[in-house]
């Protein structure tokens, strides 16, 4: 209970992206089980998506609120165009969220927001909250390395590192310490290889604004835990890590996913040898060349083993429906390939020997948190350095090299998987780490006390 006596309501709104909806939502399911009301607040274009994807009645069980406010786009524009979909947001949804924190503060006195929990990249959502006198919490959307590194921004600009548009100045490897994996210059949370527009972009409206919202939250939530990368959560003030934020028992009502997850796909795994099945997933954006793509299946193709493919309908712009009727027809039952799977589950399962995956953070926590070994393959932003991490730092993961015309061959594919399935060094490294996960979010671990503490002080 609040000062007033009454039972706290907390807002929450993520970026419009699968990830950040993904996170926010387990992260509301957490808040939920602790007595405290959640309203869900997506764009309606998402917020269609998220709906569509639920089983029947999902809405009906969940025990969070789910609403929606306009993007300022109309329904036939293009939302993969990041920069006009960010411009036409920050340009409406203020108004909006306000509008909308209002209305539920009119309805009835006991449903008050008393805080907004926002990812920060849409910080702006914060601003709002802080103008209304309302309490706020920034969600960090990747790991506290990355964190660390932005806040290290201003430093970087005065030793001449960067420049203020984020721009390399050498091309070298930046350190923040010995113990933190370095960056590559051209390898940056912001970088975009040929792009230099979009790169600017992403520097300004999310990298910069990133720094100013840190410093107006009352907290700074992460989703990682802090054993798992102690030298950086020392060097940012006042993190809150409370990861790994996971589904467990609340995925008969989850209603987090912007695509129909295929649970049938749980069934094949049952029929699997225990760790035979190489699973592969690329997350929600990650697109590849026609040739690439060939080159992948073609890799899977030439490994003896099993294997579960995530194909998502964007995935290449190649004629997919045909590729993918001629390439089950090849493999028999040897292979399953979904539009979309539950990963957690998935990760879960006894059957899994490694993933293949881009090496986005939720991608990153969960394949740690069910301790199994990562063959990386990143594509952007904070995923390069997430590899480094896997394969250098916690040495749980082997990375991918492309050849000289930057094609990763069926022949690394093939190599790199049976180079890693067998590597029990690797598998040791990554039930270390499943084992300490689980041990930072059971009671008295380190993420449950952080989370504890931020439910108490939401409560007071």
């Amino acid at each position: 209970m609040d000062s007033q006596g009454r039972q706290p309501h907390v807002l929450v709104i993520p970026a419009p992206g699968q990830s950040h909806v993904a996170s926010l939502m387990k992260l509301s399911h957490k808040i939920v089980e602790h007595g405290i009301k959640v309203t869900f607040v997506n764009t309606e274009f998402i917020h269609a998506k998220v709906t569509a994807s639920m089983p029947n009645k999902s809405e009906e069980k969940s025990p969070i609120r789910l609403v929606s406010i306009p993007d300022g786009l109309e329904p036939g524009d293009d939302r993969k165009d990041d920069i006009k979909l960010t411009q036409s947001m920050l340009k409406v949804m203020p108004d909006h969220l306000k509008d909308l924190i209002e209305q539920i503060n009119q309805s009835n006195d006991d449903d008050q927001i008393s805080c907004v929990i926002a990812g920060i990249s849409v910080g702006w959502a914060l601003e709002v909250a802080e103008k209304m006198g309302i309490k706020r919490a920034a969600v960090w959307p990747t790991g506290p390395g990355d964190l660390a590194f932005v806040l290290h921004i201003p430093k970087l600009i005065q030793d001449g590192m960067i420049d203020t548009k984020g721009t390399p100045i050498k091309d070298n490897l930046i350190w923040l310490s010995k113990e933190i994996p370095a960056w590559s210059s051209t390898e940056l949370l912001w970088s975009r290889s040929g792009d230099s527009k979009m790169q600017n972009f992403i520097f300004e409206y999310y990298i910069l604004r990133a720094i100013h919202c840190v410093k107006q939250c009352n907290w700074l939530l992460c989703n990682s835990f802090h054993e798992l990368d102690s030298p950086a959560c020392d060097l940012i003030p006042g993190i809150v890590l409370v990861g790994p934020l996971l589904l467990g028992n609340q995925s008969s009502n989850y209603v987090g996913s912007l695509r129909p997850q295929n649970s049938a796909c749980l069934s094949w795994l049952d029929k699997q040898p225990v760790g035979s099945v190489i699973y592969v997933a690329f997350g929600s954006i990650a697109t590849f060349s026609q040739q690439q793509f060939d080159e992948l299946a073609l890799g899977l193709e030439l490994i003896s083993q099993p294997f579960l493919w995530v194909v998502r309908s964007d995935i290449t712009d190649g004629p997919l429906a045909e590729f993918l009727h001629m390439f089950r027809t090849r493999l028999n039952d040897r292979g399953m390939i979904v539009e979309w799977a539950p990963q957690e589950k998935v990760l879960d399962h006894p059957s899994i020997a490694c993933f293949v995956s881009h090496c986005g953070w939720n991608s990153t926590l969960e394949g740690i948190s069910m301790g199994v070994p990562f063959l990386c393959w990143p594509f952007f932003a904070d995923q390069f350095h997430n590899k480094s991490y896997i394969c250098d730092a916690w040495k749980i993961g082997l990375g991918l090299t492309p050849d000289e015309n930057g094609l990763i061959t069926r022949h690394e594919i093939k190599t790199k998987i049976e180079t890693l399935i067998p590597d029990d060094g690797i598998k040791k490294n990554a039930l270390k780490l499943k084992e300490m996960a689980k041990k930072s979010v059971t009671e008295g671990g380190s993420s449950f006390k952080n989370f504890e503490s931020f439910i108490d002080q939401l409560k007071h």
